[in-house]
């Protein structure tokens, strides 16, 4: 099913290619229990993501390789939630994901002794203050005394959201990209960081291209204030930099409207197979197939043929 990628995934996968970039990014926000065994070599980007085809409009993800200064290999893992809220079963989500990562390692590794650390790590850039408490146990519906023989692990949260505007970073090439992130998911105060914004920009004019597009594509669209930014940093692209700016905001409204068009097509096709299977239709079926994602919508559609009532083609 064709659609359009998200910005905030793009983004943040820019944001973390550089091993220089996402090098300052674990050092700085990861726990010094950790930071302190880490070698001075750069972490190793791992290539491929293990965050299921249907969430990846909700998050992202980047595994790193790293050596201790012992000389182990260890990994980092680095899980990005784009929701506006925390998810509270971000630990059994994390769970999941680590152990794909030791399956897949294990396949070039079998005869192994010892399994390599992974670190997971949550990044979080929502305009609601992260609460979830951040172990796995948290999820695990058992009595108090059985904790010990219990699995666990912890997982520290950058909520972006807790930090002060310029306590993001002390790296001038990392402040900027935290910065326009905080603020995607706030819409009521992006205008405020402007001045922050264009002072930062100074710095690094060369990354003034992939966040001011990133500005265009989630921020509320200001010609003048993102022409104001362009001029205060890089005058002389100005013109060119607005002007492709223009296309692709028309070109994404493009694909937008077909895949709306082709959503709308698959949802009353689905709505037609279910009234074959299941006769008449509540209301409130209708309605949610029509305000569906793609995903779904696709989802639900391969289980019509086998599910023997309307609960076990909209379970969760």
């Amino acid at each position: 099913m064709t659609k359009i990628s998200q910005p905030y995934d793009l983004f943040f996968k820019e944001l973390l290619s550089r091993p220089e970039r996402a090098g300052t990014l674990l050092r700085e926000r990861l726990p010094r229990e950790v930071v302190q065994f880490l070698s001075a070599k750069p972490p190793e980007l791992v290539p491929g993501s293990f965050v299921e085809e249907q969430l990846r409009e909700r998050r992202s993800d980047r595994l790193y390789r790293v050596e201790t200064i012992s000389g182990k290999t260890a990994f980092l893992y680095v899980l990005i939630e784009h929701k506006s809220t925390p998810d509270e079963k971000v630990g059994w989500q994390l769970l999941k994901y680590m152990g794909e990562i030791l399956r897949q390692w294990e396949k070039e590794n079998q005869n192994w002794k010892h399994l390599p650390a992974i670190v997971p790590f949550v990044f979080y850039h929502g305009s609601e203050e992260w609460k979830t408490p951040n172990e796995f146990v948290h999820l695990v519906d058992a009595e108090e005394a059985w904790r010990p023989y219990l699995l666990n692990f912890r997982f520290p949260v950058l909520d972006l959201g807790k930090i002060p505007d310029k306590d993001l970073s002390e790296d001038r090439r990392l402040y900027p990209w935290l910065l326009v992130m905080k603020y995607a998911t706030r819409a009521n105060q992006q205008m405020s960081i402007r001045e922050l914004l264009i002072e930062a920009l100074r710095a690094v004019p060369e990354d003034l291209f992939p966040i001011v597009f990133y500005l265009v594509q989630t921020y509320v669209y200001d010609e003048q204030m993102l022409r104001g930014i362009i001029r205060e940093v890089r005058p002389e692209e100005e013109e060119r930099m607005m002007s492709q700016f223009a296309q692709d905001i028309r070109k994404t409204a493009r694909q937008e409207a077909l895949i709306e068009g082709e959503v709308k097509g698959e949802a009353k096709l689905l709505l037609g197979l279910l009234s074959h299977r299941f006769q008449s239709l509540p209301n409130e079926v209708s309605k949610r197939v029509h305000s569906a994602n793609p995903n779904d919508i696709e989802t639900w559609a391969r289980r019509v043929l086998d599910a023997k009532s309307l609960d076990e083609v909209f379970s969760e």
